[in-house]
């Protein structure tokens, strides 16, 4: 079992990354996107770097992870499960045990659409290589979000699946002959207790379950229960959810939106969660 799984590689979870180490906690840290800090022509308002590129500072951020031998997994978690005293997680059909979880991915833009959340597991999936055998012989829609949804949608159709590909892009040239293409968005997912079709512009299409292949997963997606405030995630002073061993740090618990705070809160997040297993361990 490994002590914290952290998602997340900006500067929250890089920081909390940092702390768990330095206080002898095993780390796991996952992202599967690019940080937007990376993005920032200048950066003048963290104390000690004035006049940086985002680049800049983020090379050092993971020049630093790297030097505690922390290594960043590109790699997406698609669900958490509280068990107990711990949690298994899943990350793209590899299931690990971690005693608590960081959240630290910044801000969600990933919009839910309507009937996702209700039908999540009972047709709607964000890992294909997790539930692709549950839908052989059947019909699957995958949804080109994500730079790997071509590869799971050609192995989906090499397991039995017959699948439609939806994209906004033109149709990709290794797509698999056999997988029906459609150009277009989805925009709803219908069905009671189980998927039964999506809605493309001003068309149903029939299925029996639609993967959601975006490159993140939104945090109440990943964890069931999870409170949130005006879109943001809800902590307390220690960064804190209301779900007992999970965290969030970061642009995630919402303003500001500034660097300095992310680093901070990654830094009090591994603070309170090594002090927790400690205390745990001690009893």
């Amino acid at each position: 079992m490994i002590d914290m799984i952290i998602i997340g590689a900006g500067p929250a979870g890089l920081s909390a990354a940092v702390n768990a180490t330095a206080r002898g906690k095993t780390v796991r840290v996952f992202s599967s996107k690019e940080n937007f800090l990376t993005k920032a022509e200048r950066v003048d308002n963290h104390l000690g770097f004035y006049n940086i590129s985002g680049k800049e500072l983020m090379d050092k951020f993971k020049e630093h992870a790297k030097a505690m031998d922390i290594k960043v997994e590109n790699n997406k978690v698609v669900n958490i499960l509280p068990l107990g005293e711990s949690f298994m997680v899943n990350i793209n059909g590899e299931i690990e045990e971690a005693k608590k979880i960081i959240l630290a991915m910044g801000i969600s833009k990933v919009k839910e659409l309507p009937g996702e959340a209700r039908l999540l597991g009972a047709g709607v999936s964000y890992c294909a290589t997790c539930d692709g055998m549950l839908y052989r012989g059947k019909n699957a829609v995958v949804w080109d979000q994500s730079h790997d949804a071509l590869e799971e949608a050609n192995f989906l159709q090499s397991i039995g699946v017959n699948v439609t590909f939806v994209s906004k892009k033109p149709r990709p040239e290794n797509l698999n002959n056999d997988i029906e293409f459609i150009n277009g968005t989805i925009s709803e997912v219908i069905g009671e207790d189980k998927v039964e079709s999506i809605v493309i512009g001003n068309e149903i299409i029939k299925t029996d379950a639609v993967f959601m292949l975006r490159d993140a997963v939104a945090p109440t997606s990943l964890v069931d229960g999870l409170k949130t405030e005006n879109n943001f995630i809800a902590v307390n002073r220690y960064m804190e959810t209301n779900i007992k061993g999970v965290y969030a740090a970061g642009d995630i618990t919402g303003k500001p939106l500034q660097l300095s705070k992310a680093v901070s809160e990654g830094l009090i997040a591994a603070q309170d969660a090594a002090l927790k297993i400690d205390k745990i361990e001690e009893n």
